[in-house]
C-alpha cells in the first residue's frame, strides 16, 4: 500500500544574494507545513560567506 504525503515537509533555504557576488550561497534546512502555508517561504537567515544577514527562499 502506498504512503500518504504528510501535511509538514522538510524544505531547504538558499541564500539569494551569494550567487550575485560571486560567493558560495549558504543553505538551512527547515520544515514547513504545506496546508496552511501553501506559498513558498523567505527568511533571514545569517551567511557566513558574506558575514551578515541576507534573505534566504525555498528552492525545493
Amino acid at each position: 500500500m502506498a504512503k500518504k504525503k504528510g501535511k509538514v515537509r522538510i524544505i531547504t533555504l538558499e541564500c539569494t544574494e551569494a550567487r550575485k557576488l560571486g560567493k558560495p550561497p549558504s543553505r538551512y534546512t527547515t520544515k514547513k507545513n504545506t496546508q496552511t502555508h501553501p506559498e513558498r517561504l523567505e527568511k533571514k537567515k545569517y551567511n557566513p560567506h558574506l558575514r551578515k544577514h541576507t534573505v534566504h527562499k525555498e528552492i525545493k
